[in-house]
């Protein structure tokens, strides 16, 4: 897997190549690109780059001190994409709400178009049922004893733990790739702690939201039915406050769309693709 240099550190991507439209794939907390493992080979004639940013499931430390803030991490994808010379990038996010603050920070310079799935919006950051979680994390210890939580069945598929993120159940190996850095690296911890833990007051993230008025390019929502982290009312503001914004509700599926309905999500992207770029994609 190819790595870039950034300001905040070393970032591995997975880059499927090809001259098609450039869709740029980002994930939750702590997942990697193996979030859009089922998605990725359904998009014929697309070029797909999948960061892994540092939320815990990265396997080389940032620098001390780098602001892993939403806004820090928002600011890694600008860099990234500035890194890579990208242009006309549509930026795909689901979990993470991060597409609110890219356009806060004003580093929307080269996206062509934005999809937003299924993801944390307005004060939702993070969601409630996240609470126990976030309040261990501030304590002494919490960080590692978290992550030796999560190798246990329960709290890895219990709908009561992190299972709730989707309705199916992601396989082990997917979930050990995830968890693992931050339980065997007490450096990738201290980043994990930093994002989780970065979230800022209620005012500055309606802030955000607002600031989403100011795109004035294609965006997509897509919103899962059955999802009990993200409330299905957001979907629908999100797609009126977008100027050109568009909702889709998919059924039958948890906050992970790409884990629950990989091929109806697929089939969306492609028929978004195909509508806002001069070069349209093809099924896989």
């Amino acid at each position: 897997m190819p790595t870039i240099d950034l300001p905040a550190g070393p970032i591995e991507y997975v880059d499927t190549g090809g001259d098609g439209p450039v869709l740029v794939f980002t994930h939750g907390f702590p997942m990697n690109h193996l979030q859009w493992r089922k998605v990725v080979p359904l998009l014929g004639g697309v070029r797909c780059i999948l960061p892994t940013l540092p939320m815990g499931a990265h396997r080389t430390p940032m620098k001390p001190g780098t602001d892993l803030t939403h806004k820090g991490q928002a600011a890694i994808i600008a860099d990234l994409l500035e890194a890579l010379d990208l242009h006309d990038v549509t930026l795909v996010m689901n979990d993470w709400g991060g597409a609110q603050v890219i356009v806060a920070i004003d580093r929307t310079e080269r996206l062509g178009a934005m999809v937003m799935i299924a993801c944390e919006a307005f004060d939702n950051f993070p969601p409630p049922q996240t609470t126990p979680a976030q309040l261990l994390l501030r304590t002494p210890g919490g960080p590692w004893l978290l992550m030796q939580l999560l190798r246990t069945r329960f709290f890895r598929h219990s709908r009561q733990a992190w299972g709730a993120v989707c309705n199916s159940r992601i396989p082990d190996d997917v979930l050990d790739e995830w968890f693992t850095p931050a339980r065997q690296d007490s450096a990738i911890r201290r980043d994990l702690k930093s994002f989780a833990l970065g979230t800022p007051n209620r005012a500055v993230l309606l802030a955000y939201s607002e600031s989403l008025r100011t795109f004035d390019r294609p965006a997509l929502v897509v919103w899962a039915l059955d999802d009990v982290m993200m409330p299905r009312e957001h979907g629908r503001r999100l797609a009126e406050i977008l100027p050109q914004g568009r909702l889709v509700e998919v059924a039958d599926s948890g906050t992970l769309i790409p884990e629950d309905q990989p091929e109806e999500l697929a089939r969306i992207l492609l028929e978004f693709v195909a509508a806002t770029t001069r070069r349209p994609a093809t099924e896989a």
